[in-house]
C-alpha cells in the first residue's frame, strides 16, 4: 500500500483521508521496510504536505497514543502547551520549556509535551531532567501532576509507542538532507489533547497551513509563530536566504505570526517590538548549550538572578503564552505578569513543587 500512495505523491496527487489511515497503518507496521516507509515519506514531502493531510496525519497518530484521563476540573479549563517544531539550527537555549515553567506559575495548566534532544544540544526532556523534575511519567502520573501542581511533561516516546516503529525510516531521511511531516507534527500530538497552544516554527510561511491544522483538530485558541533573525547574527550566514528565523519569538526582529480564538477567527499579522522594554541583544547572548548548562540558564531566569536578554526573550515568549490561554487581554499585560512571576518569587516556588512532586 505504501509503495502505490507513494507513487500517487510523487504525481503531486494529495491523500484523501482515508489514505493516510492506511499510510499510518504501513507506516508503523514493522514487517514493511525503512527504505519503503522513507521514500513515503520523502515523496511526501517533496510534494508539499496540505493542509489536510497533516490534519489527518495528526488524528491517526493521536488515536494510537496513550491517553491520560483528567479530571472533570482539568479538563473543563484551557490546557496549555507551549512548544516549538525544531529545526530552526540557531542553538538558542530552552526558550519555551523555561516558558512553559514561567506560565505555569500563573495558574494556568501546562502540559508540555516534548522529547529528547534532536536538533539542538538539549532538548524539553533533556533540560526538565537537568533542573530534577521527573520526565518518564505514566498516563495516571502526569494526569494528577497536571491536576495538583499545574504543569506535567508528556515524554513523547512514553505516549506514542507506535513510534517505534518509524525511528529506522525517519533515520533514514534524516541520512538524505530530507525532512519529514514529522518535522511538523510534535506540537500536534499532545496527548493531553490542550485547548490553547503557542506553537513555534522556522518558517513563516508554515505559521497560516499551522494555524490552520490546529483549528481542524479542535485546538480553541492558537498562536503560531516565526520570528526574524537577520542573517548577520548568525555564526554562519545563510547564503541562500538573507535571514533566518527562530521557532519562539524573536527579540531580534519582527515576528511573524497566525492566531485565532473561540470569538474571532483565524488572522496573520507581524509583532513589532517598539511596545517592549528590551535589551540590545544578539543571537550570542540567546545561545544555550547542553542540558546542564541550558538548566542554569533557566533556573536563573525563573530565580531572577538573570535579568539580560535571555530573560527578555522568556518574558517576550511568555506575553504570548499567556495571551493564548486566555490570562491576559494582551501582549503587554502578558509582559507585565510574567515578570511579576518572576519578582515576586512565584516562578521559583513552582520549580522548586515541580522538583518536589511525587506522582
Amino acid at each position: 500500500m505504501l509503495g502505490l500512495l507513494t507513487q500517487q505523491l510523487q504525481k503531486s496527487n494529495p491523500l484523501a483521508a482515508e489514505q493516510v489511515r492506511d499510510a499510518v497503518a504501513g507506516l508503523i507496521d514493522e514487517t514493511v521496510a525503512a527504505e519503503t516507509k522513507a521514500d513515503f515519506l520523502t515523496a511526501l514531502a517533496q510534494k508539499g504536505e496540505t493542509v489536510e493531510e497533516i490534519a489527518s496525519f495528526a488524528r491517526e497518530l493521536r488515536e494510537k497514543s496513550i491517553l491520560p484521563i483528567l479530571d472533570a476540573a482539568t479538563r473543563a479549563g484551557e490546557i496549555l502547551d507551549v512548544c516549538g517544531t525544531g529545526g530552526d539550527h540557531l542553538n538558542t537555549f530552552n526558550i519555551s520549556t523555561t516558558v512553559a515553567l514561567l506560565v505555569a506559575s500563573s495558574g494556568v495548566k501546562v502540559a508540555k509535551h516534548g522529547n529528547r534532544a534532536v536538533t539542538s544540544q538539549s532538548g524539553s526532556a533533556d533540560v526538565l531532567e537537568a533542573l530534577g523534575i521527573k520526565i518518564d511519567l505514566s498516563a495516571e502520573q502526569a494526569a494528577k501532576s497536571l491536576q495538583q501542581t499545574g504543569f506535567a511533561f508528556f515524554f513523547a516516546p512514553r505516549f506514542h509507542p507506535a513510534f517505534k516503529h518509524l525511528a529506522l525510516a525517519r533515520k533514514l531521511c534524516a541520512q538524505r538532507g530530507q525532512r519529514t511531516i514529522f518535522n511538523l507534527l510534535g506540537p500536534l500530538l499532545n496527548p493531553a489533547r490542550p485547548t490553547a497552544q503557542l506553537v513555534g516554527v522556522p518558517r513563516p510561511e508554515l505559521c497560516e497551513p499551522m494555524a490552520r491544522v490546529l483549528q481542524a483538530l479542535g485546538v480553541r485558541r492558537g498562536m503560531v509563530v516565526s520570528g526574524r533573525v537577520p542573517n548577520a547574527e548568525r555564526a554562519t550566514p545563510n547564503a541562500e536566504n538573507s535571514e533566518s528565523f527562530l521557532d519562539e519569538f524573536s527579540t531580534l526582529g519582527e515576528t511573524f505570526l497566525a492566531e485565532f480564538y473561540q470569538e474571532r477567527g483565524l488572522s496573520c499579522s507581524s509583532l513589532a517590538l517598539d511596545n517592549f522594554p528590551l535589551q540590545q541583544t544578539s543571537l550570542a547572548h540567546l545561545a544555550g548549550a547542553d542540558s546542564k548548562t541550558n538548566a542554569t540558564i533557566a533556573r536563573s531566569i525563573l530565580s531572577g538572578e538573570e535579568r539580560g536578554p535571555k530573560r527578555d526573550a522568556v518574558l517576550l515568549n511568555a506575553s504570548a503564552a499567556l495571551l493564548v490561554a486566555s490570562k491576559v487581554k494582551n501582549f503587554v499585560e502578558g509582559w507585565e505578569l510574567a515578570l511579576r512571576l518572576i519578582q515576586t518569587g512565584a516562578a521559583e516556588k513552582k520549580l522548586q513543587e515541580l522538583i518536589q512532586f511525587q506522582a
